[in-house]
């Protein structure tokens, strides 16, 4: 039987663009070193004003975000002065180690509206060595990552390694993030050389076990247990999971090992000492000075997770 499985929560990052929010959750606030997950769309009915989607410049330390997209556009634009429209099947790999800024944008309205949106954030905590680093950012097209194809089973390694496969994407701790999609009665499984591992049913349902799983959920298993895991429609997963980092502190968009670090990344971007993208520097998202309602937030402080 699975360790437990989460059900995700209705979340606002911007004016009208809201998630499904995974990770972190109260009982379960990490797999491996993944942190954070959401989920939003798939988005077929837009706002008059695009922009009102928009999430402003942000701040993050201690972790690296991984954005990958199903359908639609987002532009990217962070504090190292990269700018990157990112499309699906790409990976946008930021790592933020000692401070960074970002900002998601939705600027082509006529491609969104002549398809959808839907995309996925995961954060990766980074080992604890490594959480000062300096900030980097990579964006991989589909071309540069691993697949595999048969049996109703189409698999895009989107980072680690697994099924003897490896992906171009830079790591800094052992891990596996796939992109699976099943074709009806398709059966997989999950990677056995991880300690932590998790898979979200994206679209869909799968069964395991004979327990029935659906969209929106995320399926958490123990180390020893090997799952097959059999679409019971066309569906699509992402599974994800490695080795534990140990305890890791998140409040709004900071993750840290130290209580002290948040506190200081906090005042950080308070008094500036981020940087803005210089590409998007004319408005930001406020540090939330309010702990109980941290408006237009990324990530709730820990006391508000359900």
């Amino acid at each position: 039987m699975p360790e437990i499985v989460i059900e995700g929560r209705e979340a606002s990052i911007g004016q009208q663009l809201s998630v499904r929010r995974i990770l972190p959750f109260r009982q379960k606030r990490m797999v491996g070193p993944f942190i954070f997950l959401d989920h939003a769309g798939p988005l077929t009915k837009f706002p008059t004003e695009i922009a009102t989607m928009d999430v402003l410049p942000h701040p993050h330390i201690g972790l690296s975000t991984v954005t990958y997209l199903l359908s639609g556009n987002v532009t990217h634009r962070d504090s190292l002065g990269v700018e990157q429209v990112i499309v699906p099947g790409e990976v946008n790999w930021m790592t933020a180690g000692k401070g960074i800024a970002h900002s998601e944008r939705f600027e082509n309205p006529e491609l969104l509206k002549k398809s959808s949106l839907e995309m996925l954030q995961t954060w990766v905590a980074l080992p604890k060595e490594m959480e000062e680093m300096n900030p980097e950012f990579t964006n991989f097209k589909p071309n540069e990552l691993a697949t595999y194809d048969e049996k109703g089973v189409w698999m895009r390694l989107i980072a680690g390694e697994a099924f003897g496969l490896k992906s171009n994407v830079k790591t800094l701790s052992p891990l596996f993030y796939i992109h699976v999609q099943l074709t009806a009665g398709a059966k997989t499984t999950l990677p056995t050389e991880y300690s932590e591992r998790a898979i979200y049913i994206a679209k869909g349902g799968v069964e395991i076990g004979g327990q029935f799983y659906v969209k929106g959920q995320m399926v958490v298993f123990s180390k020893n247990e090997q799952p097959t895991i059999k679409a019971v429609e066309a569906s699509e997963i992402m599974m994800m999971g490695g080795e534990p980092l140990g305890e890791r502190f998140i409040w709004w968009n900071f993750v840290s090992s130290s209580r002290e670090r948040i506190e200081q990344a906090k005042n950080d971007w308070k008094n500036g000492k981020i940087i803005l993208p210089p590409k998007d520097n004319k408005e930001f998202i406020p540090l939330p000075e309010n702990n109980l309602k941290p408006a237009s937030s990324i990530v709730p402080p820990p006391e508000l997770l359900s």
